[in-house]
């Protein structure tokens, strides 16, 4: 087993080369930023601008969060196969995304998921559940990120004690909000470039040299690390299946919602207003597909990696836990300066998406509560953005505290109840927008609104919560839903409420000249382009 003060490496290493990463990025947020915005709503878009290729690195950056580089990898090294069910569930979700959301989405909308949902409807009921449902999702998934920070100050410090964790937790929601207040959409989505491209550079590196280890051959390695852990004595089991996951009902529900619910997640869409046409929408999925394609094949390597190199044993017992294995395992291969440099990219992950989180979250609430709700559409931009700078500002606030509460939780999980919430509430309202005329504002407020609170509630009373040694609060007990992930009954839930509100209260033909235009526009992409100007 490796010690484990020599697993944290050099303070001083580690944190110069995050200190580097942090100026490098910041840099390059405030030069974007210099050159002005012609409107606005530039905050939210970034104008528009990103070619399909770019937006496809930005959208992988976005994605490829901490959850997806130290929780699976951690999952992997603790649980064999059954963590790949992360990988799986997190890639096959943008085929969901690319064949039935991405193009008629950007067509339709302007800034927010929203414009969407409310384009043939009446715009405040909607829009207030939409922005309801969006900053719900993004606190879920903030959680995530915070937990990855605090998991990893253990490493890069060698603090472990609660309060510097949460000390770091501040300071990456501190850089957070810097982020956003400077470059707005556009200098963010830069930052999810450079971090996608370091993030998967450095994966991909980690993956090739393990790799060569054991012959580049993939049984070999999957070999040694359940032999290591039977030598180890460990009483975890690579074969087992994983602890959440051995009722089969329980095993479903995880896997709709990772399915699923990337095409509802809000600052995934948000994504597809970057780019100036429908084409390049599609385009910068199918680089989104590919990049997050290797990654999580990496993943997978890296997990069965981190089992035979450092040991299940060994990685449960390290500040962190699962999220360490990564780096561990970055330690052991090149020491000190690999493990600094690995950790500082995913310390650059975490800003990145934390940002984009952010700015979604932001966008959402001056655009859809603020200007459409309350100001009925006839706020002066100026003032929106101004209130969408604020709430970035509240939002870094929660998101810190939030992340306090829940930093000693595998992120991968944390990750996968926002999706839950997302394929519950966003995902039902915006297919049948897309795709059914008959659909009313009353049924889009009873799915959004059905959705998530079926989910918020059997979340609450999940073992994910309480009544478990994995809970968020082990000591208490206060259970009665069997399963961590509510997908199997909160998505159908969406669904059902979807179709219900639009029979028993349609709209009837208010709306029915928004509702053919939508429809051309949405399928053609004609007079999308107008969609952007506010």
């Amino acid at each position: 087993m490796i010690n484990l003060q020599a697993q944290l490496g050099s303070p001083i290493i580690n944190i110069a080369i995050f200190a580097t990463f942090v100026v490098v990025t910041m840099f390059v947020v405030i030069r974007v930023s210099q050159g002005g915005r012609k409107k606005a709503g530039d905050f939210y878009t970034g104008g528009a601008q990103f070619d399909g290729r770019q937006n496809g690195f930005a959208i992988a950056g976005d994605y490829l969060s901490a959850a997806s580089f130290l929780g699976i990898v951690g999952a992997v090294a603790l649980y064999g196969y059954d963590g790949l069910l992360y990988s799986v569930g997190f890639l096959v979700a943008w085929l969901v995304a690319l064949l039935l959301v991405a193009e008629p989405l950007r067509n339709t909308g302007k800034y927010t998921m929203a414009d969407v949902l409310s384009f043939r409807m009446r715009q405040k009921p909607v829009r207030t559940a939409a922005a309801t449902s969006t900053l719900v999702i993004s606190f879920f998934y903030l959680l995530a990120q915070m937990a990855g920070a605090g998991a990893l100050v253990s490493l890069l410090l060698g603090i472990t004690s609660g309060w510097g964790q949460n000390l770091v937790i501040g300071i990456v929601g501190i850089l957070m909000v810097g982020y956003v207040l400077i470059g707005g959409m556009k200098g963010t989505t830069w930052v999810q470039m450079i971090k996608a491209v370091l993030l998967i550079a450095g994966a991909g590196i980690m993956t090739i040299w393990v790799l060569a280890l054991k012959g580049f051959n993939m049984s070999a390695l999957i070999g040694e690390a359940i032999d290591k852990t039977a030598a180890d004595g460990s009483t975890i089991d690579l074969l087992a299946p994983m602890e959440r996951y051995t009722d089969p009902i329980g095993l479903i529900s995880m896997g709709m919602a990772l399915v699923l619910g990337a095409s509802g997640l809000p600052h995934v869409l948000m994504r597809f207003y970057t780019v100036p046409t429908a084409k390049e929408a599609r385009r910068s999925v199918t680089w989104a597909i590919g990049l997050i394609g290797a990654f999580y094949l990496f993943t997978m390597v890296l997990g069965y990696g981190a089992a035979w190199l450092v040991g299940p044993e060994a990685i449960a017992a390290m500040p962190g836990g699962a999220n360490a294995a990564a780096p561990a395992l970055a330690y052991h291969l090149g020491g000190a300066v690999l493990m600094a440099v690995i950790a500082g990219v995913a310390f650059a992950t975490i800003l990145a998406v934390v940002a984009g989180l952010a700015i979604t979250a932001s966008a959402s609430f001056a655009h859809d509560i603020y200007n459409s709700v309350l100001k009925d559409g006839k706020a002066d931009p100026a003032k929106e953005e101004r209130v969408a700078r604020i709430t970035s500002v509240v939002i870094g606030v929660v998101a810190i505290l939030g992340g306090i509460v829940a930093k000693e939780q595998n992120v991968a999980f944390l990750v996968s109840l926002a999706f839950a919430i997302a394929a519950s509430a966003n995902l039902p309202s915006i297919l049948y927008s897309l795709y059914w005329k008959r659909f009313s504002t009353a049924g889009a407020v009873w799915s959004i609104a059905g959705g998530l609170i079926t989910a918020i509630v059997l979340i609450a009373f999940s073992p994910a919560v309480s009544g478990a040694p994995s809970s968020m609060f082990p000591n208490v007990d206060f259970s009665w839903f069997p399963w961590d992930s509510p997908a199997i009954i909160s998505v159908p839930m969406g669904f059902f409420l979807g179709w219900l509100g639009s029979v028993v209260k349609p709209d009837g033909d208010a709306y029915a000249d928004q509702g053919a235009e939508m429809e051309v526009r949405s399928m053609t992409g004609a007079g999308a382009a107008g969609a952007l100007d506010h």
